[in-house]
């Protein structure tokens, strides 16, 4: 019997090139944020995202976020309601809540609607788009002209941060 020889050729399984995995990029906490801080930017930026906004509505987004709640979603140890959603932290500011601080009793929406970080993010933005020339604005005056603080220029000292944070989470 003859016997079998290697063929000359390679079968195309050999020489057909493995597909590349698809590769997810790891967003890096960058600007002294930690992984949770830094995963609730993230969830910020998403939101802004889908609804179209651009990078600097992203901007005021994070850096109002970050000094509202340093970027973790509070619970209220006013509204007892609020600690039965995830939350990271627990204040007494009245009866804010979120990532925004946002009060039901000012209408922001529902204790339950506030601790979504997605739903907080664009009721802020929704708000913001309503502020006439918002995009011209120096930050803190924008965010300020959303939430109303008694803080009005600590929104400022953010900013770069904020802007280093949108732009590792962007790539």
């Amino acid at each position: 019997t003859p016997s079998a020889s290697p063929s000359a050729t390679a079968s195309p399984k050999a020489t057909a090139k493995p597909k590349p995995k698809k590769t997810v990029r790891q967003i890096v906490p960058v600007a002294g944020l930690d992984r949770t801080q830094m995963n609730n930017a993230k969830k910020i930026v998403q939101a802004g995202k889908e609804m179209g906004m651009p990078r600097r509505a992203l901007v005021i987004a994070v850096a109002t976020a970050m000094q509202e709640s340093t970027l973790l979603n509070y619970a209220s140890g006013v509204l007892p309601e609020s600690q039965s959603y995830p939350h990271q932290a627990i204040g007494w500011d009245h009866d804010s809540v979120g990532l925004f601080q946002q009060r039901p009793s000012s209408g922001w929406g529902t204790v339950e609607q506030l601790m979504d970080p997605e739903y907080a993010t664009k009721a802020f933005l929704s708000a913001l788009a309503e502020i006439p020339g918002w995009q011209d604005l120096p930050l803190s005056v924008a965010a300020q002209a959303v939430q109303i603080s008694a803080f009005p220029d600590a929104y400022a000292q953010h900013e770069w941060r904020a802007g280093e944070v949108v732009a590792e989470i962007l790539g």
